[in-house]
């Protein structure tokens, strides 16, 4: 049966500790010059229907260094911006690439591709999960902190498609997780359902707020996104209002720990979701997240493809 990585729940937490294992690996190999050619003449195919840079130019770049190849494909290349199905896509494209990556809206259309794919679909971003930001935060997290189990997460702002992800990945590793929410901008019911399956297997806490002081206290890892996304636009002066007071600022910060990190999937919005002295100052490490990317999704190409 064909492996996909469609959420953080295709992943055991075995082989999300054996993704990082072999990212970190991966990522020493680079940084010593030595060949890891592990994908010689695979080729993925990446459907955009979502602009990106981090997510393009890390897949782009993770193939080349493991000796594959990579063919963009935005909208306006495929047949399906035309009319064309998902499943006649997915069947074509299983005929031409060892794997296909997709950033998506809508999270069953990445599902749908899946079901009609003969070869490893992967999720570049959907409106639900970013399942491949997650794994680049856990790595992350790990450079910094050594361990995974038993530290606390602090989510501030909207519970989108980033925040669930994290929820479920958190969850799988055992670390504990507190998202602070605007009324009305909590994660979907049916992903702390999981969140909570996973949170008992593995022993950790959850905890959902609107209070952002309650969720950094103590915190480990301090974590926000942008509070309009893409596609959200026509409702940012609205969020703008119901986001007052979720600033990730010095204030708010000094609450976590004192070796707290401070944690962004970019783009970021400087004096909106976040301060500048906070994500330009000494306790962040977005740039080393950013890298991470890199290296946590040459990882799962390994994984998915040999």
């Amino acid at each position: 049966m064909v492996k996909h990585l469609l959420s953080m729940q295709d992943l055991s937490p075995k082989e999300v500790e054996a993704i990082l294992d072999k990212a970190a690996e991966l990522k020493q190999k680079l940084r010593k010059g030595e060949p890891h050619e592990l994908l010689h003449g695979k080729t993925l195919g990446m459907i955009f229907a979502k602009p990106s840079t981090r997510t393009r130019v890390s897949f782009e770049t993770a193939m080349t260094q493991l000796g594959g190849h990579a063919i963009y494909l935005g909208m306006g290349d495929l047949q399906l911006g035309r009319g064309e199905t998902i499943a006649d896509t997915a069947r074509t494209l299983s005929r031409y690439v060892d794997a296909i990556m997709a950033r998506l809206f809508g999270h069953e259309d990445i599902v749908e591709l899946a079901r009609h794919s003969n070869v490893p679909v992967i999720n570049g971003l959907t409106n639900t999960h970013h399942p491949c930001q997650t794994l680049g935060d856990l790595l992350t997290i790990l450079e910094h902190k050594g361990k995974l189990r038993g530290l606390k997460l602090a989510w501030v702002g909207d519970g989108n498609n980033v925040c669930n992800s994290l929820l479920l990945g958190c969850t799988l590793v055992g670390m504990n997780i507190s998202a602070a929410c605007p009324r009305g901008y909590e994660p979907p019911a049916e992903i702390l359902t999981q969140a909570q399956k996973n949170a008992k297997k593995s022993g950790s806490k959850i905890e959902i707020t609107n209070d952002p002081n309650k969720a950094v206290a103590g915190a480990d890892v301090v974590y926000t996104d942008v509070f309009v996304s893409m596609g959200q636009e026509a409702e940012r002066e609205k969020r703008m209002r119901d986001f007052k007071g979720f600033q990730v600022d010095s204030k708010l910060l000094a609450r976590a720990k004192k070796d707290a990190i401070f944690m962004h999937c970019l783009p970021a919005h400087r004096s909106e979701e976040v301060s500048p002295e906070v994500i330009d100052g000494p306790r962040s490490v977005v740039w080393d997240q950013a890298e991470n990317r890199l290296h946590a999704q040459k990882a799962v190409l390994v994984f998915l493809l040999t």
